[in-house]
């Protein structure tokens, strides 16, 4: 039985198990992880980003409800909780719950008994958030029997982890979640919510290095770094006289210029901001004439601005670059999502990924740490109904 079938069985017995049997069959959705390539901490700068979703998935199985309360369980953390729409539950529940709301501003949306089941590690920085918010908004909308169109279901999920659990986020989670197609990487700009599919010009995977330094983003510095970048655009605004809206109004000769305005901290969080645009163009562009090297070394690039000029990386995620990079047959590497823990991600053959994991993991424990792991990955299609394309 295949890891996404095991997946989908243990949210149906989940369902039965937690709320009872009944004839109902229930509706399920599959939601995936994501990587990104390039493009750290740029989403909510308004810029661009190069994410991909990978064969790691949140799966939740729902029947509908007589009444407006939702019950959900989640099988990975053997727990159960019941809210209605006036709640504001805490932990991961509040991201159902998040999501419920939004969603009923736009619609009615019935009760149900969800059940939820995970192969993506949390707080790994491979958005397992995300995949869940999506995961549980298209069960919901299902079972309302309304139809909502994928950008407008990322977008709603996005709402719903800002003003539901904290996050100041980018859409960059939740368009990689709700938009990714099979064998592709995703082209976003998040100025104009514009985005291309990019289809990969040759047979690659990735790996992950988990280093088990776990994050949790709205009690990190993600959102200290939100503000800083907020502080950058309001002093260029006033050294500039223009009208500078976000960092992606800006340029590295209008930076440069100006950098005294900003001191050394806004200087070199915007330096990154503005730098990160540029590599996403280049790995676009190298990913669609299959130029992984030139790929690779946008990632690393990437990497470094992150921990010299953002200031996100941690020694756990530095090591674990370093030794993916070193490692014969990888492209480059870097760490993906937001920093202070996570993963990193590194582009390698599709032919040769088996053999590169296992060369990371023989050295893992004493490079990077004694709960890091590996594991490999497949471009993969964003959030789906059980048996729908």
């Amino acid at each position: 039985m295949r890891e996404t079938e095991i997946l989908v069985e243990r949210a149906r017995t989940g369902l039965r198990e937690a709320f009872g049997d009944d004839d109902t069959d229930p509706v399920v959705a599959l939601a995936p992880a994501r990587v990104n390539l390039v493009g750290g901490h740029t989403d909510y700068n308004d810029g661009l980003c190069l994410p991909m979703a990978i064969d790691r998935h949140v799966a939740v199985a729902a029947r509908p409800r007589d009444d407006d309360s939702i019950r959900v369980s989640s099988t990975d953390f053997d727990e159960t909780a019941t809210f209605s729409p006036a709640d504001d539950p805490s932990g991961w529940v509040a991201y159902v719950a998040a999501v419920a709301r939004v969603l009923r501003e736009d619609g009615d949306v019935p009760g149900a008994d969800l059940a939820i089941a995970s192969n993506v590690p949390t707080g790994a920085g491979l958005s397992s958030s995300a995949a869940l918010e999506l995961a549980v908004g298209r069960v919901l909308v299902e079972l309302a029997g309304a139809a909502l169109a994928p950008k407008a279901l990322a977008l709603a999920c996005w709402r719903a982890e800002r003003e539901g659990v904290g996050v100041e986020c980018g859409i960059l989670d939740q368009f990689a979640v709700g938009l990714c197609e099979p064998d592709a990487a995703l082209f976003l700009d998040c100025q104009t919510r514009e985005y291309e599919h990019v289809p990969l010009a040759g047979d690659v995977g990735v790996l992950v290095v988990d280093t088990g330094v776990s994050h949790e983003l709205a009690d990190s510095g993600y959102n200290d770094r939100v503000r800083e970048c907020e502080a950058a655009v309001t002093a260029l605004r006033d050294a500039t006289g223009t009208r500078v809206r976000s960092l992606r109004d800006v340029d590295i000769d209008v930076l440069e210029t100006h950098a005294d305005a900003l001191g050394d901290v806004l200087y070199r969080r915007a330096r990154h901001v503005v730098t990160e645009n540029e590599r996403v163009v280049v790995a676009r562009d190298a990913l669609k004439a299959g130029e992984f090297g030139r790929v690779g070394d946008a990632m690393l690039a990437g990497h470094e601005s992150l921990r010299d000029d953002y200031e996100v990386s941690c020694p756990e995620l530095d090591a674990a670059v370093e030794l993916a990079a070193a490692t014969e047959g990888v492209y480059g590497a870097r760490m993906t999502g937001g920093g202070f823990g996570g993963s990193v991600v590194a582009l390698v053959a599709g032919d040769a990924i088996e053999r590169r994991a296992q060369t990371i993991r023989d050295a893992v424990a004493d490079r990077v740490g004694p709960d890091a792991r590996v594991f490999t990955g497949r471009p993969s299609g964003g959030v789906r109904l059980l048996g729908s394309e």
